[in-house]
């Protein structure tokens, strides 16, 4: 086992790690030169032919310390015969399309390169044409890529690198058999790179029995910022991040800001944004000219602009003392990014600001960031309609005032007063319209603005109530802020609460910890859910299965279901499908693998 603890000065450059040529050009390109200590000691372990189990938080650059060694294989040995050259499994399909994002952004350089995403609760005609199509590297969760094995679609024979990111996770969410039976249908010529925040048992006999003399490496994130940045974060629906932004602009004051965004398109469109709405502001990345980019850098210097929307890779080595604020109006990859990020501010020993937008389905990543800076980020309030309201005027006022002191209006004074005489009508209600000429769509009163929905209570109780009990009924007392949704699905499927947490989560694209008590009783499930869950969640969730049966989702009236009528379901000569009763009276296909946890979802 090799703990690492690498310091920037021992630490190898990527230059240095044995990369191919075309993937360390791409890397280059990023901006990035050193790596960080899990890359460090992982890429060349990899690049050897090793297998490696990885012990690392999210956060740590993991991402790039498999994705960067299979693509440098891939580069030498051109793509596979039949079949990826690569599969990576994921517990869910953000973290499957994450993935996937960072293999193109590393592999620009490689020719008719193709990486596809496959994942439950997505139509199979798009992933099947990219099979078809003949994807060099494929990121999928354990069911789908089980699915698309039994259809056919998905062939390993050539496979040459399995990854499992976040095994641990994947094993808590019930998809052991799954990692099991995909391994049965690798050949014994691939190399297996294993990464997971903890080491259970079931990892355990996973590596024992599947991985072949594993250099095991553990990492922990040291990263740290100035203690003289102000960090705190906001959780918001994407959304609503553009109202969010402009109402903490609106009353908070800062001198130069800079704003990171995750694409080149995305600097563009909120720069653009934000122009609309009055701010001065300007963006670069990478497609902008050295020389266009000094400029935009020299006008938020001498204060001609107040904010810089940018990219990661576009503000390298950018220096400004007027940045007060880093807005991570998109969460970064990894913890690194983030230190980088906010490190634009709080200079030579100057007090700076930073705020991090998180959307529901991004809370893991701020617990990573806070772990790895070993700081708290504080939750950021924002500010109240009346707060909002009250600056908006007295903003508006101060342009009065401005423009009393000095302009000449007795021209002006005698156009009102002439209008006012000749149309009878007070000077108050002209000053008004013309002040709402002045504000033209805008409006001085705010008006509230929608939050996300909120998990209260601890993880603990969070968990205590996923295992059958109610109120009345042993269970802990309901919270107030949920409500209680019915599923179709119960313990005649053999439904495990972990497959209802995947299911809701993946599809609805809410996070575990808005997930509250769960019930299973025999013909249906009893979940609770944010009052105030957004009725998009619901849309998503219409179509879900869980072990190929409807969930059918809907509030629970408290009263029992109408039963089924009972009806006898006989297997026909030839049919080749075997039916039986359930304990409903409805209609299932007979045992298999079709009875386990899935992630149709």
């Amino acid at each position: 086992m090799t703990d690492v603890s690498a310091t920037e000065e021992t630490t190898p450059r990527f230059s240095e790690l044995g990369l191919h040529p075309l993937v360390l050009k791409a890397v280059e390109a990023q901006g990035y030169e050193i790596p960080t200590p899990i890359q460090a000691e992982t890429i060349p372990t990899l690049l050897s032919g090793r297998d490696v189990i990885g012990l690392a938080q999210t956060g740590t650059g993991k991402t790039a310390a498999f994705a960067l060694p299979a693509l440098s294989d891939l580069a030498e040995a051109g793509r596979a015969d039949d079949g990826p050259f690569a599969l990576v499994l994921t517990p869910t399909r953000e973290l499957a399309i994450q993935v996937a994002e960072a293999f193109t952004s590393y592999a620009t350089e490689l020719s008719d390169f193709s990486v596809l995403p496959i994942y439950g609760g997505q139509a199979y005609g798009p992933q099947l044409a990219g099979l078809r199509r003949g994807a060099q590297v494929v990121v999928g969760t354990p069911g789908r890529v089980i699915d698309h094995l039994k259809k056919g679609s998905l062939k390993l024979g050539s496979l040459r690198h399995l990854i499992l990111d976040e095994a641990d996770e994947m094993l808590k969410m019930g998809f052991a058999e799954d990692i099991e039976e995909i391994f049965s249908q690798v050949g014994d010529e691939r190399q297996v790179a294993l990464f997971s925040a903890t080491m259970p048992t079931s990892i355990h006999r996973i590596t024992g029995k599947y991985l072949n003399d594993p250099k095991e490496v553990r990492v922990a994130a040291k990263s740290q910022t100035g203690a003289n940045i102000r960090q705190r974060y906001f959780m918001v629906q994407h959304s609503h991040k553009l109202d969010a932004l402009t109402r903490i602009l609106e009353v908070e004051e800062y001198e130069g800001i800079i704003m990171f965004v995750r694409t080149k398109q995305a600097t563009e469109e909120l720069a653009e944004k934000l122009r609309a709405r009055g701010f001065k502001t300007a963006a670069i990345n990478g497609d902008i000219p050295q020389q266009a980019r000094e400029r935009t850098i020299d006008m938020l210097r001498e204060g001609k602009i107040d904010i810089l929307v940018a990219t990661d890779v576009a503000a390298r080595g950018l220096d400004v003392e007027r940045i007060t604020l880093v807005v991570n109006y998109d969460i970064p990859h990894d913890t690194e990014s983030y230190v980088h990020r906010i490190g634009r501010t709080g200079r030579a020993g100057r007090s700076g600001e930073a705020i991090l937008f998180v959307t529901p389905r991004e809370q893991r990543m701020l617990g990573s960031i806070e772990r790895a800076t070993k700081q708290k980020v504080e939750p950021l309030t924002l500010p109240s309609v009346e707060e909002l309201t009250s600056t908006r005027v007295e903003k508006f006022t101060k342009r009065i005032d401005d423009v009393l002191a000095q302009t000449e209006l007795s021209e002006l004074t005698d156009v009102i007063e002439q209008y006012s005489l000749s149309r009878d009508v007070p000077a108050s209600n002209i000053a008004a319209a013309l002040a709402s000429l002045v504000l033209e769509s805008n409006t001085l009163k705010a008006e509230p603005m929608p939050e996300p929905a909120r998990r209260q209570g601890r993880d603990r109780d969070r968990d205590a109530g996923r295992d059958g009990g109610r109120p009345g009924r042993g269970g802990r007392a309901r919270d107030e802020n949920m409500a209680t949704y019915r599923l179709a699905v119960g313990r005649n499927e053999r439904l495990q609460p972990g497959a209802v947490v995947g299911a809701i989560a993946n599809e609805g694209g809410i996070t575990s910890k808005q997930i509250g008590h769960i019930d299973i009783r025999s013909n249906h499930t009893l979940v609770d859910l944010p009052k105030d869950l957004d009725p998009s969640v619901l849309r998503k969730l219409a179509h879900t299965e869980i072990q190929g049966r409807p969930i059918d989702i809907r509030p629970d009236s408290g009263r029992p279901g109408r039963p089924f009528k009972k009806r006898n379901f006989d297997k026909q000569p030839g049919d080749g499908r075997n039916f039986r009763n359930d304990r409903r009276g409805g209609k299932k296909f007979g045992g298999g693998r079709g009875d386990r946890p899935r992630d149709r979802y």
